[in-house]
């Protein structure tokens, strides 16, 4: 077995990295290729933002000539000045069933880390803040939605075996029309929207929702500096994240919450088109856009990922507006599933609420930790 640092510059390296999860998980029902696209765009060190501030490196682990797995190493310099800390993060890990090649990977990545002064290794985590974190360690018959990760059972036997520990975990579960919200919640929303000041901001296009982005990523940056792996984020970044939300969203699906001129929540619902990834393997080109549209507007399974009330309008109510939203939602669009995604396990208000609800949670995802 040989580990080697692939040359992002290098078309064939690049496209053994890409195509690695694809061989392991070809007969996997369960897993929902990437975009790949976008994959290219993170090993694309002129085209990244991340690249802008920080650095990264890429390894795959081959044996007789086959790719056997791979793993990405990132010094995210931003976070860890925001932070006072010497963390790399590992992401794109994906392996097959040895002890020995994960070992390899590990030491591969950490290696590249210590060269560069960092004393732990954390992950999975990504290049963008948005980007969905974790090795799934329960629910692994379920289906992954779009931009979910998926692996494999042995993923966190193997992790454990060789020293990772837990740091954190996110938890993710569902709701389907069969389940009605209680009507008190109703009643209240109405109280509120007649003296409490909320109200609900809809969109009809994604010209409209595309102005209101960077207003969004300002919020997130001044609001939610407690959740784990915070850092603040550019501009660059708020366009990019802006970009890969606009490309699988439907405006009329995302709502903002507001307290007056203030905006106060966020209700994001989007089409889970994790079908029409699987029938293109993440292409887009030349006929994955006409079936990513098309399934855009028929799919009947919808993923809610980026759900929250900012903490200053916590407790007045505004919770009420926003689970209401997301029924009325899910209804009118006539879906028959919406999976909440990754709450963080910490966040005990939304899980309450979540739970209020009905939603049944039935995955779990873990970010572990390495010193190096």
């Amino acid at each position: 077995m040989r580990i080697h640092e692939i040359d992002t510059r290098d078309s064939n390296d690049v496209r053994e990295f890409i195509k690695v999860p694809f061989r392991l998980y070809r007969d996997c029902a369960q897993w929902t290729p990437p975009i790949v696209p976008s994959i290219k765009q993170a090993l694309n060190r002129q085209r990244h933002p991340f690249y802008h501030h920080s650095d990264a490196g890429f390894f795959v682990a081959e044996d007789e000539g086959t790719a056997v797995g791979r793993i990405a190493v990132l010094e995210n310099r931003r976070y860890n000045d925001y932070n006072k800390a010497r963390t790399a993060f590992f992401y794109y890990f994906d392996t097959v069933e040895d002890i020995a090649v994960v070992r390899g990977l590990f030491d591969a990545a950490g290696a590249w880390a210590k060269a560069r002064g960092l004393e732990i290794l954390k992950g999975p985590k990504g290049m963008l803040r948005a980007d969905a974190y974790g090795i799934l360690v329960e629910g692994f018959e379920y289906p992954a939605g779009m931009g979910i990760p998926y692996n494999y059972p042995y993923y966190g036997q193997i992790l454990e075996q060789i020293g990772l520990e837990k740091e954190i975990d996110y938890l993710s579960g569902y709701m389907t029309t069969e389940q009605q919200l209680p009507e008190r919640l109703f009643r209240t929303v109405e109280r509120l929207k007649e003296r409490g000041g909320f109200w609900v901001k809809s969109f009809e296009s994604k010209r409209e929702l595309q102005s209101w982005i960077p207003k969004i990523q300002q919020i997130n940056n001044e609001a939610f500096t407690q959740v784990w792996g915070y850092y603040p984020i550019d501009e660059e970044e708020v366009r990019m994240i802006g970009q890969q939300m606009l490309l699988a969203a439907d405006p009329r699906l995302l709502k903002v919450v507001m307290k007056g001129d203030d905006i106060a929540g966020f209700a994001f619902v989007f089409p889970d088109i994790a079908e029409a990834l699987k029938a293109t393997g993440g292409q887009l080109w030349p006929f994955g856009w006409a079936r990513l549209l098309i399934s855009l507007k028929r799919t009947k399974r919808l993923l809610a990922n980026g759900v929250g009330l900012l903490p200053q309008f916590q407790g007045l109510g505004g919770s009420a507006m926003m689970y209401v939203e997301l029924h009325d939602m899910i209804r009118a669009r006539k879906a028959t599933y919406c999976e909440f995604v990754q709450a963080m396990e910490t966040n005990v208000k939304s899980l309450g609420d979540a739970n209020m609800l009905g939603v049944n949670w039935h995955k779990r995802h873990r970010v572990y930790r390495l010193p190096i």
